[in-house]
């Protein structure tokens, strides 16, 4: 839906001067977008969605009524699949750091647990004593070279002799199958899906005594975005289908001719729904400090980018037409917070006055879940519908945040 002052005056009367703005149909043209990519040349090819990544509720059911998976690292977020009804059958259990009560529903339950690291072997060792008659499915997550300039912390380190003793141990306990092997790494990079790629199925070869059930390549995709911000990045956006070529290809090519296909698994976040979300802050004043032009607003770049990477997201501001403006060079916009460096956006040229709107694009990555409770409550997620603004999350209030406290 297009925005306009109006649209953003009338929401802010009703829910305050600063909220979120998500856009399902974005999200759902993405998911679908990126599965059909990887499936031209992979047709079993399924995405897992991050819920770390944002884990809004109306998202993650839409991925399970899409046919999606649910990958989550935490009892918090299996318990946001369960709630929106995902089978246990659909949940990718990942982390270094897991409830065993809630690996044991998981794994129970028919769902898929890749096991990070040595010290988790012992409860699975033991959950097979304790249930003989039935196969415990497990999933190892494994750390190889890919040349990515990064020292990842996550996974077994494949070249050690105690992975291979793991594989092993766990191959000499009758109910325990290798079910499949995960991978996940940080960049980002389309040129570094080809070698995670072929490092996973020279593992495959090495290590499994039959065809693994998946294979799973993780996430670490870049999704849509603006030139303006592609600009800051200093390098080349592959888009869905030149990840795909990389990855779903080099698949295809490897087992393409297996009577057994494994099932290609990848985790996308912010591939998924970086664009699919916007931020709304009201400018409370404007500033001049020394000749230098600041404009505070109602929101944070907590509320943004709280990961803090020093990129100006694609902003357009919303001015009412019956008021004057003033005409501004090299202004910054500034958060709410008494945090000196709180800054959403430096540099903007343009017109602006108090009680403009400026609406950040590209914020549904780990903006909600990563925003801490500082200075105020979080502000609330809506979403436009037929004219309409649908509350997908409502407005933290004090008791949400102080009611775990004791006064």
């Amino acid at each position: 839906m297009e925005l306009n002052y109006n649209i953003l005056n009338d929401i802010g009367r009703n829910h305050g001067d600063a909220f979120y703005l998500l856009d399902t149909e974005q999200f759902e043209l993405n998911f679908h977008e990126l599965l059909k990519a990887f499936r031209k040349f992979y047709p079993e090819t399924y995405i897992a969605y991050s819920y770390k990544t944002n884990y809004t509720p109306r998202l993650c059911r839409m991925v399970e009524d899409m046919g999606g998976y649910a990958e989550v690292v935490s009892d918090m977020e299996l318990e946001i699949a369960r709630r929106i009804g995902v089978p246990y059958s659909k949940v990718h259990f990942n982390g270094p750091v897991k409830n065993f009560e809630a690996v044991r529903e998981v794994i129970l339950g028919g769902g898929i647990v890749n096991l990070d690291d040595y010290v988790e072997v012992p409860a699975i060792t033991e959950l097979a004593a304790q249930h003989p008659d039935r196969i415990i499915n497990v999933g190892l997550r494994c750390n190889f070279q890919i040349n990515d300039g990064t020292l990842s912390r996550f996974g077994f380190d494949v070249e050690k002799k105690e992975f291979s003793e793991l594989v092993a141990h766990l191959n000499s306990i009758s109910n325990i199958r290798i079910s499949g092997l995960h991978c996940h790494f940080a960049s980002r990079r389309g040129e570094t899906w080809k070698p995670r790629t072929e490092g996973m199925c020279k593992l495959v070869d090495e290590l499994c005594t039959e065809m693994p059930d998946h294979v799973d390549l993780g996430g670490g995709l870049f999704g849509k975005m603006k030139n303006s911000l592609k600009a800051q990045f200093g390098m080349h956006i592959p888009t869905y289908k030149e990840y795909a070529q990389e990855a779903a290809k080099t698949i295809a090519e490897h087992f393409g001719e297996c009577k057994n296909q494994p099932k290609l698994f990848i985790e996308p976040g912010s591939a998924l729904v970086g664009d699919a979300m916007r931020f709304a802050a009201r400018v409370k004043s404007i500033k001049d400090i020394r000749g230098k032009k600041i404009a505070t607003l109602m929101g944070s770049i907590y509320n943004i980018n709280p990961t803090l990477n020093k990129k100006n997201p694609p902003i357009t501001v919303m001015h009412d037409e019956t008021l004057s403006t003033s005409e501004y060079a090299d202004l910054d916009f500034a958060g709410f917070t008494c945090i000196e460096s709180d800054y959403l956006y430096r540099g903007y040229n343009g017109p602006l006055s108090i009680r403009d709107f400026v609406v950040f694009e590209n914020v549904g990555s780990y903006s909600v879940v990563l925003k801490p409770p500082f200075i105020l409550p979080n502000f609330p997620i809506l979403e436009l519908k037929e004219g309409k603004a649908e509350i997908i999350k409502r407005q933290e209030t004090f008791d949400d945040l102080f009611h775990t406290y004791t006064f």
